[in-house]
């Protein structure tokens, strides 16, 4: 006599199904039976990724552990240093070194160009304006003028490339410094001023006249404006005690939103004219 299939219904998705048998256990189809033979290779290759991963990352450790020990054995000049003098260099944390050497040749050239090579007239009689990207495109008219931008330079990355021409000895007629939007970003106002006394102390080394430039008014929110204006009331009063030529560039960018760009942070063209006419006038009218 023929078996007569009976109707049941799977544990698992609860579909009716026909099976001439049911285990103690419940019926399961043959669908949710391979849905759970796949949960447990997936199950199983995570396990077997994660193990990898784990793996590879404990190398990376070692290798990094190694790169450690080698940088320290063989380095022997400070991070300040140049690799030529006389050449502008900013100071920031170093990429890890790549592992995969190219044999075409690599051009290496700073972005700061050597001052030895900027003026025609003899280097104690030029004037240097250094600061951060504020006076990109500031243009001096006044006779043997340098501007060095150092885009994103806080007050230790003048002071560092100051040391560089310090250590060669060299000297100009004035030194004037713009530094400070991106210091006060720091929210450390007390350490700000510190660096600030500090790179001024260092031009007077260098220089009978050091000018420190104001910041401008910026308009990228409160906090910064607030910062801003602080810093620059203390500046002015500061330089004052010190014997450093003030450019209050706050007075005139006061108001003045048309004088900076979208950012509300750099100058636009028409800023540019007045922070060179600004610069330029205390150049012309600082006692030497």
């Amino acid at each position: 006599m023929a078996s007569i299939p009976l109707v049941v219904t799977c544990t698992s998705c609860h579909m009716f199904s026909l099976a001439f048998s049911v285990s103690g256990e419940g019926f399961t189809c043959d669908k949710c039976r391979e849905v759970v033979r796949l949960t447990e290779k997936i199950l199983e290759l995570e396990s077997r990724i994660q193990s990898l991963f784990e793996d590879s990352k404990s190398v990376r450790t070692v290798e990094n552990i190694l790169d450690a020990s080698n940088v320290s054995a063989h380095s022997s000049v400070p991070v300040e240093n140049p690799l030529q003098l006389g050449n502008f260099v900013t100071v920031r944390r170093h990429s890890r070194r790549t592992k995969h050497h190219s044999s075409v040749p690599i051009k290496v050239s700073n972005r700061f160009a050597p001052l030895s090579d900027a003026p025609t007239e003899k280097p104690a009689e030029s004037a240097l304006v250094i600061g951060d990207s504020i006076v990109r495109n500031v243009n001096i008219e006044a006779r043997a003028t340098i501007v060095k931008c150092l885009p994103g330079a806080r007050a230790p990355d003048i002071k560092s490339n100051l040391n560089v021409l310090a250590k060669t000895n060299r000297k100009f007629s004035k030194i004037v410094i713009h530094v400070g939007t991106n210091d006060v970003r720091l929210r450390q106002s007390e350490i700000t001023k510190d660096n600030i006394k500090e790179v001024c102390e260092l031009a007077k080394t260098m220089s009978d006249t050091v000018i420190f430039s104001g910041p401008l008014t910026a308009y990228r929110g409160d906090e910064i404006y607030s910062r801003l204006s602080s810093l620059n009331g203390w500046l002015s009063e500061w330089c004052l005690q010190n014997n450093i030529d003030f450019i209050n560039n706050w007075k005139s960018f006061e108001g003045r939103p048309d004088l900076l760009k979208r950012d509300g942070l750099h100058p636009s063209w028409d800023g540019v004219s007045l922070l060179s006419r600004n610069l330029a006038h205390s150049l012309n009218n600082a006692k030497v």
